[in-house]
């Protein structure tokens, strides 16, 4: 059975609870599942135990937000079976106060353009660890100020450089910083929705020590997503997938499993920190027979 790698719950900008999110894959026919809430881990647990009740295999994750560092672009990274996910909390903070910050700013800012209060849109993210722009949305949606979350009013409001945009891009961590943490936590960091940067960009982004591309995923084209798969395989990394669900603040049709990791790739996935391992034995050993 194929395994969706990238799930959002109510914990970030997702519309579902961890509960409802695994029964949904189990009907869905996904037997593996990665909760990868934005910048927090706290699902982690509860959805494994959840799983276990529903024959569904929840393998530890998150995402991580970065910015990378010369060109200011942001930078989603997904990290997988950390060791010892405790060393990512201090920069899961840093990163969610980085996006409260700019959250605060686009909800004052879209507060004086429609008639919402800043209370219905912090009643929109009840139970979420913070604030997105699916639920500014939802309150104007609540408000009967658009009719859908994504649409005019959202271009509008949320198109970079926008003449009406309340758009604000937080600063994250470095992106070098994050990947450097996931591998501290003993974790393993893919590049997420690798679609929407430009090749250049993500070979960049490779050279700073990914262990892996998000090939199959709603932003990648079949043809992006056949260019990645080469990619991944030419360098000896990761090749994932994951639909990047969102419950009802999805921007497409899509439902837990539309995009996936097939079978052969997920136990590359599952076997990929001992392969590693070793691989640097291996090394350590040809180094001390070359003195």
């Amino acid at each position: 059975m194929s395994a969706d790698l990238h799930c959002h719950t109510k914990l970030s900008d997702g519309s579902l609870g961890i509960d409802d999110l695994i029964i949904l894959a189990k009907k869905q026919g996904i037997n593996t599942i990665s909760i990868t809430d934005h910048n927090c881990q706290a699902g982690n647990i509860r959805g494994e135990l959840i799983g276990k009740r529903h024959d569904v295999k929840v393998i530890p994750g998150v995402e991580l937000s970065s910015t990378e560092a010369e060109t200011g672009v942001e930078v989603d990274i997904l990290c997988y079976l950390a060791d010892s996910p405790a060393r990512l909390e201090g920069l899961c903070r840093r990163n969610m106060l980085a996006c409260k910050k700019a959250s605060q700013f686009m909800i004052l800012s879209a507060a004086k353009k429609y008639n919402i209060t800043p209370e219905l849109i912090v009643k929109c993210a009840t139970g979420s660890t913070n604030i997105y722009i699916c639920h500014i949305m939802r309150a104007l949606v609540e408000s009967g100020f658009a009719t859908s979350f994504y649409g005019e009013i959202y271009d509008e409001l949320f198109t970079k450089g926008g003449e009406n945009s309340v758009y604000f891009q937080a600063k994250y961590a470095d992106t070098k910083e994050v990947i450097d943490a996931i591998h501290e936590s003993g974790g393993i960091a893919v590049l997420a929705h690798p679609g929407r940067y430009s090749d250049e960009f993500v070979g960049k982004i490779m050279s700073l020590g990914i262990d892996g591309l998000e090939v199959w995923c709603p932003d990648n084209t079949p043809e992006q997503s056949e260019k990645y798969a080469k990619l991944a395989k030419q360098k000896k990394i990761l090749s994932l997938g994951g639909s990047n669900f969102h419950g009802m603040y999805n921007k497409e049709k899509l439902s837990i499993g539309t995009y996936a990791t097939p079978d052969k790739q997920l136990d590359e996935l599952m076997s990929y920190k001992a392969k590693q391992k070793r691989l640097r034995k291996k090394a350590e050993q040809e180094a001390l027979s070359d003195k």
